[in-house]
This record gives structure tokens, sequence and C-alpha cells, in this order.
């Protein structure tokens, strides 16, 4: 079985390219944010899952949900997904959607996650480092996780630098026993 964000890639490039030739990246961003966030809802999960609701009523309980946020050309892309059973993928196309956005942009997005709370200066400084690296753009997420030790784990799409001491000790312990 195909990978969710395999599936969602298709959605997510059509709504792309329909909000990028009609310059309505930022409104399809946030309403697709907001499909997403009823789409993960534990009762609109057990809703949607229900073999007993149509389509049309899954679409319905979306559209509903959300009336008034939604333009025409969204409720039409809520009926298609749920005719063909894909709403659980709207998070993985919000995700996709965020990403071509971003690349469009010019704007990457960094996931730092630090041992320790980061002041405005490390962040800032953090942020230009990254900026230099990739050429463009960086809009950071940060998060702290206190079984790193010490240091910084950053992701930037799929690349992962790993300053963290936790992992440096993990390179001497795999050292040692080979």
């Amino acid at each position: 079985m195909s990978e969710p964000s395999t599936i969602a890639r298709p959605y997510a490039e059509a709504v792309f390219r329909l909000a990028q030739a009609e310059g309505k990246l930022a409104e399809w961003a946030d309403m697709l944010g907001d499909l997403a966030h009823v789409a993960v809802d534990a009762r609109m999960q057990d809703a949607v899952s229900d073999p007993k609701r149509s389509a049309e009523q899954v679409s319905a309980l979306f559209t509903q949900t959300l009336a008034g946020r939604l333009n025409q050309e969204a409720n039409n892309f809520v009926r298609v997904l749920a005719d063909n059973r894909r709403m659980s993928l709207l998070p993985f196309i919000y995700d996709q959607f965020n990403t071509l956005k971003h690349e469009s942009e010019g704007l990457v997005e960094a996931h730092i996650t630090s041992a320790f709370e980061l002041n405005a200066t490390q962040l800032a400084e953090l942020v230009a480092q990254m900026e230099k690296h990739t050429g463009r753009r960086v809009q950071a997420k940060v998060s702290v996780d206190k079984t790193l030790i010490g240091g910084v784990r950053i992701v930037i799409g799929d690349k992962v630098i790993d300053g963290s001491v936790q992992a440096q000790l993990d390179v001497l312990e795999h050292a040692l026993k080979a």
C-alpha cells in the first residue's frame, strides 16, 4: 500500500497550481489548514470512517463545520476527496501544499530542537547561519527536548543536522562497540 504522503502529493500539487494561478496561495493555505485541523479531530475521524455515511454526507460534514470559511473551489475539493474516500489525507495535503508554497516564496522551514531554551540572539544567529547555508529565507520552528543533553538538532526538508550531545554520545558508543 502506498504511503499517505505519496497519495496526497497529486492533490497538493493540483491545489497549489490552482491557488498560484489565481494568486490565492495564502487563502488556500488557510482553508487547507482549517480542513486539516477538522480532519484530525477524533469525532470527525469516527464520522468519516463510518461505512454507513455516504460521500455526500462526509462532504457536508466538512463544509458545514467550516461554513463561510471555504470558497466554492474548496467546497468542490472537499467533494472530490470525499468521493474518493481521501479525507484522511488532508493533513498530508496541507503539509505538502505549504512546502510548495514556501518553495515558491523562497522560504524553507527549519525544525530546530534544542536541549535548552534559545534566547532571541541565539535563534537569530542560528537562523542567519541556516539562511547562509541554504541560500533561502528560513522560517524556524523551535522546540525543547532535554534528552538531547546539549546542542541542537535541525531538520530542513529531508536534511538532518544533529549537533546534539546525545548524537555525539551515540556515535561514540557505536565506535566503541565496533
